[in-house]
């Protein structure tokens, strides 16, 4: 018997071995160079570089610019975009194991991918998907110039892949993977969930902030305007900022930042305008309970009836072995509401905005193409976009923020914070908030607005903020304050007139407002009773001393920062705050034992590495200098994961010349460690210091340092 099983075993692993080697020659024959030599036909792009490796795109046409951009980020980025790419193809676990099919899971449960199949020729306008295969031909045709080191089972790429990624990616971006969290962990959604999607691609529990501001010309020193887009995100992974010039023969010019997988800029600047972004995260989710019992097992109770649920058949490759995978078929229910999760405690219906929506690229694309004001409104009506917040500004000197979100129109005189009982049709929301009905503000008589995540009726000066009664308490906007809000209105409002520097200045601003939440419970150490002589009296007077800064000499903000990470933390979760002796104990020891003191400069705490380069960094967590450090190390010193990253400072002087400054954290985005550019910006980015981007070709053609002429080969 024992003969009989040891010989079926090794048939069945001599099988298996077939088999795999069966599916690799499959997958080899649809990587076909040839092919995708063929189908980049008719594309042709200008790839030049400067000295710092960022790439500027020329075509003739829009689609050949995005088809030049695709094969630039595939030489900075390829890595990256192989990681994030079988996500939207819902096939993670077969790249990253097992502990990632409820990512796929989720994925096909919110039929991203099938509503792109279904809409994408319907709704998407023919110069977007034209830009979009235009990007997916650039990324096949790097793959097939570079054989050996691409993933040959990622190729072909499609332009629905790169579409299926927008859809997915704005749910998470305005906090949809919390609902999701919350209806798993249990009726009273209190107790810890497992890791959904939102934390393989947004980086786990890495910060998503992000500042921008701007100041008109009345408000400035010398009649200029100027705007700040300074978005927060992780310094590196699938949502990093990737610099890029892009410009056409059709009308396309923009200077910004984009994520692999992207042919669009999300953040930057034209000739003529430009804008910021920042996380707002309304309430754009609801939960609904479902009745149920076992005489209708396949009903729902609504309005008094037994309403069938609407079922659809999803399939996971649940991995094997090599290539091999078992394809696993779940029934997914819906309802009227939406789609339904199956708990252990019950069935809930979720209803979002956003759902099945695929039209992101069109509204990106087009704020992209616009030249003013009235173009930039016009694309930000197509109301795609179901969350975030602009900041924008131009060359006539209007400047703008907007509450950008499609709040759902529901009915009144429920909490809506709560879960909703799912068997009342009159609570099943059908309209969502208009781009132009949310709270904004235009041209303000305080000349400047500010965004830091905080709520929309607090961006610029008393007076010139939308009003919270005239918007329903139903449409869940977001009401917190950050220290950046408070601080950078603190001081803008004590500026009677913002100069080139003071603009500057205020955000590479270190300090923690005297009024924010974070000191509030840092000067809370000071009311304990502490033992002279003792530990937790030394911390008191350390925090006492502390001027609030995050400079890099600052002797007060190791312990400091230390002490208010926790409320910072407790706030975003959200719980309460450990006991602030707690904390403050906490932090003094972990100081005590690798510093062998409380007050250590900052510098040599808060650090920035990559590479060979390790340097230290001033700012911290929710200062408008955002640097949020994490110990990867056992030597007590935090790094840079997070915070500022690609900042981009756009001007148009008096007479609307237009001045444009950035820089990167790192480089030109590049994960090759021996690339010259993989942390080139790292020492000027630490120091506080901008580039000057030039409009001008022929300043640029004096510049360039490498070209490339991309064409398929004939």
């Amino acid at each position: 018997m024992r003969q009989r099983l040891l010989l079926l075993s090794i048939v069945l692993g001599f099988s298996l071995i077939a088999l795999d080697l069966a599916v690799r020659a499959q997958q080899r024959a649809a990587f076909d160079p040839a092919a995708f030599e063929a189908a980049a036909a008719g594309y042709e792009a200008e790839i030049l570089r400067d000295a710092l490796g960022v790439p500027y795109i020329y075509g003739a046409r829009d689609r050949d610019v995005a088809f030049g951009l695709a094969y630039a980020h595939m030489e900075d980025d390829r890595a990256t975009f192989e990681e994030i790419l079988p996500l939207y193809r819902g096939e993670a676990a077969l790249f990253s194991g097992r502990e990632a099919i409820p990512v796929d899971y989720l994925i096909a449960w919110t039929g991203a991918r099938e509503a792109v199949e279904a809409g994408y020729e319907r709704r998407l306008s023919p110069e977007v998907r034209a830009v979009f295969e235009g990007y997916a031909a650039g990324l096949n045709l790097y793959a097939a110039r570079h054989p050996g080191e691409v993933d040959h089972r990622l190729y072909p790429v499609s332009a629905k892949d790169l579409v299926t990624g927008f859809s997915i990616q704005h749910l998470f971006f305005y906090g949809f993977d919390g609902a999701v969290k919350r209806v798993m962990a249990g009726p009273e959604a209190v107790a810890e969930a497992p890791p959904v999607l939102a934390e393989r691609y947004l980086g786990g529990d890495l910060p998503i902030g992000s500042n921008a501001f701007a100041v008109g010309p009345g408000r400035s020193t010398d009649g200029a305007t100027r705007v700040l887009g300074n978005s927060h995100q992780p310094l590196s992974g699938p949502v990093a900022w990737y610099e890029v010039h892009l410009e056409s023969e059709e009308g396309w010019r923009m200077h910004g930042g984009l994520f692999p997988g992207s042919p669009i800029a999300t953040i930057g600047a034209t000739p003529n305008l430009a804008w910021g972004v920042t996380v707002n995260q309304p309430d754009l989710v609801d939960e609904f309970v479902l009745t149920t019992d076992t005489a209708h097992p396949d009903h729902y109770q609504l309005d008094g009836a037994w309403v069938p649920f609407e079922t659809r058949s999803i399939t996971l490759k649940v991995p094997l072995i090599g290539s091999l995978y078992w394809p696993l078929t779940r029934t997914v229910l819906s309802t009227v509401h939406g789609p339904v999760l199956e708990t252990d405690h019950g069935l809930y219906a979720l209803r979002f905005a956003g759902h099945r929506e695929i039209r992101q690229p069109e509204q990106w694309y087009a704020m992209n193409r616009a030249t003013d004001l009235e173009g930039w409104q016009a694309a930000m009506d197509l109301n795609a976009i179901a969350s975030f917040n602009f900041v924008y500004g131009d060359r006539a000197g209007n400047i703008a923020f907007v509450h950008n979100s499609r709040s759902p129109l529901r009915t009144p005189g429920w909490d809506w914070k709560k879960r909703l009982p799912g068997d009342r049709s009159d609570l099943i929301w059908e309209q969502t908030q208009g781009f132009r009905a949310n709270p904004q503000v235009l041209n303000p008589a305080s000349g400047f607005v500010l965004s830091a995540n905080q709520s929309p009726f607090a961006v610029t000066a008393e007076g010139d903020n939308p009003d919270p009664a005239a918007y329903p308490q139903a449409l869940g906007l977001p009401t917190r304050m950050t220290n950046r809000a408070d601080r950078g209105l603190e001081l803008f409002t004590n500026l009677p007139r913002v100069s080139a520097r003071d603009f500057e200045a205020i955000k590479f601003d270190k300090a923690y407002a005297a009024h924010s939440r974070s000191m509030a419970y840092v000067n809370s150490a000071q009311a304990l009773d502490a033992e002279a002589g003792s530990l937790l009296a030394e911390a008191q007077a350390v925090l006492a001393a502390w001027d609030r800064n995050t400079d890099l000499d600052n002797p007060g903000a190791a312990l400091g920062v230390c002490v208010l990470s926790e409320e910072w933390l407790a706030e975003r979760a959200p719980r309460s705050p450990a006991p602030i002796e707690e904390q403050v104990l906490t932090c003094a020891e972990k100081l005590q034992t690798h510093f062998g003191r409380l007050d250590p400069p900052w510098g040599s705490v808060n650090r920035l590495r990559r590479g060979a380069i390790d340097i230290p960094i001033a700012g911290g967590p929710d200062v408008l200098r955002a640097i949020y450090g994490r110990e990867q190390t056992n030597d007590g010193r935090l790094t840079a994961v997070a915070g500022d990253g690609l900042m981009i400072f756009a001007e148009w002087a008096a007479d609307g010349t237009p001045r444009l400054r950035t820089r990167h954290n790192f480089g030109s985005a590049s994960t090759r460690p021996k690339s010259p550019h993989y942390a080139d910006q790292a020492e000027a980015f630490a120091g506080e210091t901008l580039r000057t981007v030039t409009w001008d070709p022929a300043i640029l053609e004096a510049q360039t340092t490498a070209r490339t002429h991309l064409r398929a080969t004939p």
